[in-house]
């Protein structure tokens, strides 16, 4: 009898909240994995361009300035870092998902939008985690055809081919 197995949902989302403590960001810490099929194809996390600085280094216990909505002014978000790396290294998208520990932003559900990538899935509420009332990017992709759902575990599956 095979052994039970975790499912790959499982698995990216615990690497995306791995990477997400990569992050040197004071404020929050998010991770992101994008995949094709089985496979890992790009992976990120939110901080300001690599040789630029670090967060908590050069601002510590304050964080980086502020933009005019309250966001971080100087750091790619988790997404962002994901598929500008993937792109970098002439991956193509289309049809690739998007693992993510906090729902897209409406930016970054843009560029999610743009590079084709169709299915997201999210384990925090980007709005709840900004205290408002809606998710504008994930109302956003679902508006455009994109497959977005909130992570929930799955049961340990038995896998018969590999």
């Amino acid at each position: 009898m095979p052994t039970p197995k975790p499912a790959f949902d499982d698995i990216f989302m615990e690497l995306a909240q791995s990477l997400a403590k990569r992050s040197h960001c004071i404020k929050a810490q998010v991770g992101a994995v994008l995949t094709k099929d089985t496979r890992i194809i790009s992976i990120g996390y939110n901080g300001p361009p690599a040789g630029t600085h670090n967060c908590d280094e050069e601002f510590p216990g304050v964080g980086c300035p502020r933009d005019s909505k309250g966001s971080c002014s100087l750091a790619l978000h988790a997404e962002q870092n994901a598929i500008l790396y993937a792109v970098k290294n002439g991956a193509n998208l289309e049809g690739t998902t998007l693992y993510v520990t906090l729902s897209p932003c409406i930016a970054c559900a843009r560029v999610i939008y743009t590079m084709k990538i169709s299915r997201v899935i999210y384990l925090d509420s980007y709005a709840a985690y900004k205290g408002i009332g809606i998710d504008e990017g994930v109302e956003f992709l679902r508006k455009f055809g994109v497959n977005v759902e909130q992570y929930i575990p799955k049961a340990r599956t038995e896998v018969t081919q590999q």
